[in-house]
């Protein structure tokens, strides 16, 4: 079944952005109890999945309610998390490279318009969710947020996340308390552009 990714990182790396306390408690706890809450509903169920991408992408095929809600949230919660923490670094990589960077200009306007988009989606959003900025095979790119643990590819339009923040209040409240909007402005300080851009144009045709 599926394996908690492991961080190229230690917990303490990001400080004093994101603290060592709250990145230990949002891997080993959060993330984990998604990955084997996941790993548990699918055995339950006999469902053995080609990808994560491919399950998440396909619920509607689940035709037991509480397997796919199970599946809906414990596999959002595993996927969103491995885009979230894989995007994360103490490296200083500021802005996009290659042909993300291309695409962010055209389509978007630029990092800094993608960065204030962005953060006025998820310091907007009502409850916990996630702010994405996504891209389908055809190199288009899509600003969006979405609540819990749902993500562009339950949506059925092609699009794959390729850069998450994370809004649920796990992390961010021990060092930010309320004051999300201070945490989303902590977060492009350690997001590594450099792999978001990789994450790109890998899905490109």
């Amino acid at each position: 079944m599926f394996e908690q990714q492991k961080l190229g990182y230690s917990y303490d790396a990001l400080e004093p952005f994101l603290d060592a306390l709250t990145m230990e408690t949002h891997y080993s706890k959060h993330h984990a109890a998604y990955t084997k809450n996941l790993n548990a509903a699918l055995e339950n169920a006999g469902i053995r999945p080609d990808s994560i991408e491919k399950l998440l992408s396909s619920l509607d095929e689940i035709s037991d309610e509480a397997v796919r809600k199970a599946v809906r949230n414990n596999g959002g919660g595993f996927y969103n998390h491995n885009i979230y923490f894989q995007s994360l670094s103490p490296e200083k990589h500021r802005e996009p490279v290659g042909k993300l960077a291309d695409a962010i200009r055209t389509q978007l306007g630029g990092t800094d318009s993608v960065k204030e988009k962005l953060s006025a989606l998820a310091v907007s959003l009502f409850g916990s969710g996630w702010a994405w900025l996504s891209a389908n095979p055809d190199g288009k790119l899509q600003l969006s947020s979405s609540p819990n643990q749902d993500n562009p590819l339950m949506e059925g339009k092609g699009f794959v996340p390729i850069l998450a923040i994370d809004v649920w209040e796990h992390a961010y409240y021990l060092k930010y308390k309320n004051l999300r909007a201070d945490y989303v402005k902590a977060f492009w300080e350690v997001l590594d552009w450099e792999k978001v851009s990789e994450s790109y144009e890998k899905l490109l045709k």
